[in-house]
Formats: C-alpha cells, structure tokens, sequence
C-alpha cells in the first residue's frame, strides 16, 4: 500500500476487481492532506459523492472504506486518487470539481481528472481559466496544434469563453499582434435596418457577449486604450470582406449564422502568422427559411484538410447551470423523435402520390 504525497493506498477485502458481487475497498488517505479539502467542510464533498453512486462509503481518520459493487467500489477508488492529486496540486475542490471528476471516471474515457482540471490556460482578476470537462481540454489542446480550429456545440460549452482566453493569453505571449473578434450580425426576427438608433448603436447589441467575455479576462480601464490602438477589434462579419489578417487571432462566434458564401469569405481572410477559431451551435441557426448554415456546409467541404480541426462539444460539456445540460438533451430528444416521425410518414406519402400518378 502506496503512502505518497499526492497518493492514496487502497487495499481490496473479499470481492476484489473484476467480481461484480460485494466487496470493500479500504482507502487511505496520505497523511499531508487535509481531511477537510478532500471531503469538505461538514463533508459537502463526500456527500456529493455518495449522491453518485449506491455504495455505503464510510470515514474514519484518514482511512475511507468504501462497500458495493466491485466495479462501483474500483470507480469511486479513483474518484479520491484524482481528488487528492487535485488537493496535492493545490486546486481548489468544489463539488464541481467532484461531479465532474465522478463524470469523467463513469465515462471511462481513459483521461484523468486531476489532468483536465489543472490545465490553466489564463489567470485574470485573480482567478484562472483552465477547461472543466475533456472535450474542453482536447479543444483548448487542438487550439495549441492547429491554425484553424472549429468548435461546434450547444450553448454553455465554453466554446467562445475559451477561445477568447486562449487569444489573450497569446496576446500577452506577443504570439499575435492583435485580437479579432467578429460575429454575424443576425438574429432571430430582426434586421439591422428595423432596429432604431445609428450604425454603431444597431450593430452593438450582437457584439455585447463578446465585450463581456473579455471584460472578464483583461483590465477593463485598459480595453478602450486596446480597441482605439486596434489590438484588439471587435466587429460585425461583414467587416472582414477585403482584408488580409496577419499576426492575428480571430474568432468567429456564432458562426451557425453564417451562409457558405460567408464563411468562405471568413476563412479566406487568414494572414501569415494568424490562428482561427470559429465556434458556433448547429441547432440554434437564426438564418431565413431555406438558407443553409455555411457551419454546417464546412464540415463536409473541409473533412480532411490538414491543419484544420473540428471540435464537437455536447451536453456534457455545459458549464452552465446543470439545467441546461438537462435542457440540451431534451431538446435534442424532441429533435430525434420529431426526424423520426417525419421519416416514417415519408414512404406513406410518397405511396400515396405514387398511387395518384399510377391512376
């Protein structure tokens, strides 16, 4: 039995691995860490976890005796191996923190928590920015190897938060020159020309989430000083027909609303020295009837060009309230079961007017 900083010794009693009948696994928790960061303050962390799984999890001390399952005792195992690396690293753990290392275990996707959630990708104000699920480390990862990365997923998934991070972070590195955020300026039911005020007051409202993504990641006293040098620009799609952008980093948000004419335009504006990032949710497109999502065309055009990544968030990767994962999924339910029954009305239809023409 292991007994290492950062390390905890586990000892199986009768029902070892691999048995899915009874057993018990006893923990012991390594003696530098506190009891108390592991487990929370009146155990709210270790209430999170027994929440997650059936098994009787018992404390004493240091040692931790966990009785259930094999398969169930083995997760929760590592569920405080990754939690005590986490401890041991000097992160913060919350019962975020805890469901989403339990999530992550359960999947069994083979990566560890305590490495996707020490990742920092940008301290500001006086906290950091690190990716909080896989697919947001494997984005954050491809934004790092790729010079045109796409991320696709529904709202909540951090597609445009990270993004705008990892392009301060390679501003402040002198990695880019300049920050160029852009967004097509359509939403559902309106038109520029229908809303009052001046070119500027009408365009402003579609470019405010991207203000307060960056409010959160640089000084604000210093972000007119950047927008009037031109460090940092933010701007309406349309803007960026006719230019060559060197030594930048662009983000296209919302690019779901982009026709394929756009987003060639777009990608065509890449300069020498420049990474792109163009996030955007396939579901939510705001286009008119009958226009095709130039996101959803790229895909198909740009399969295999190399340097080019496609990312696919899902629900498991919202960072948002947990209601908004659990909304995502019923709407993506609704969805299914709606192509479902359309396709099976199809062939009636189309036995109907095959009959017609016969007669």
């Amino acid at each position: 039995m292991k007994k290492g900083n950062g390390e905890t010794g586990r000892a199986g009693l009768p029902g070892g691995p691999g048995d899915d009948g009874a057993t018990s696994l006893r923990i012991v928790i390594a003696e530098p860490h506190s009891m108390v960061s592991l487990l929370g303050s009146r155990d709210k962390l270790l209430h999170v976890i027994e929440d997650a799984f059936e098994s009787d999890i018992h404390v004493r001390g240091n040692e931790i005796t966990v009785t259930g399952s094999a398969n169930e005792a083995a997760v929760i195992g590592e569920v405080f191996d990754e939690l005590t690396r986490l401890v041991a690293s000097g992160t913060e753990v919350t019962t975020d923190v805890v469901e989403r290392s339990v999530a992550m275990l359960r999947r069994k996707s083979g990566a560890r928590p305590a490495d996707v959630l020490t990742l920092d990708i940008l301290s500001s104000r006086g906290r950091t920015i690190r990716p909080k699920t896989l697919n947001q480390k494997r984005y954050v990862d491809a934004i790092d190897n790729h010079t045109i990365v796409f991320a696709i997923g529904p709202a909540g998934t951090g597609k445009t938060y990270l993004a705008m991070a990892k392009a301060v972070k390679a501003l402040q590195a002198k990695d880019v020159n300049r920050i160029i955020l852009t967004r097509p300026a359509v939403e559902a039911g309106e038109r520029l020309g229908f809303l009052p005020g001046t070119l500027y007051e009408k365009i402003d409202p579609y470019l405010r989430p991207l203000y307060d993504a960056l409010h959160d990641m640089v000084d604000p006293d210093s972000i007119p000083r950047l927008l009037a040098a031109g460090t940092i620009e933010i701007a309406p799609l349309a803007y960026m027909r006719g230019r060559s952008l060197n030594d930048s980093f662009i983000i296209l948000d919302e690019a779901q609303n982009t026709s394929a004419e756009q987003m060639k335009m777009f990608l065509t504006r890449l300069g020498f020295g420049s990474q792109v990032v163009v996030t955007g949710d396939v579901t939510q497109v705001d286009l008119p009837a009958g226009q095709v999502s130039g996101l959803r065309v790229v895909q198909d055009v740009l399969e295999g060009v190399p340097d080019v990544y496609f990312c696919k968030l899902t629900a498991h990767d919202v960072v948002r309230h947990k209601l908004v994962a659990d909304i995502v999924d019923a709407y993506a339910r609704y969805d299914a079961a709606k192509a479902a029954a359309e396709a099976s009305r199809l062939p009636a239809s189309r036995a109907r007017r095959d009959a017609g023409r016969a007669r």
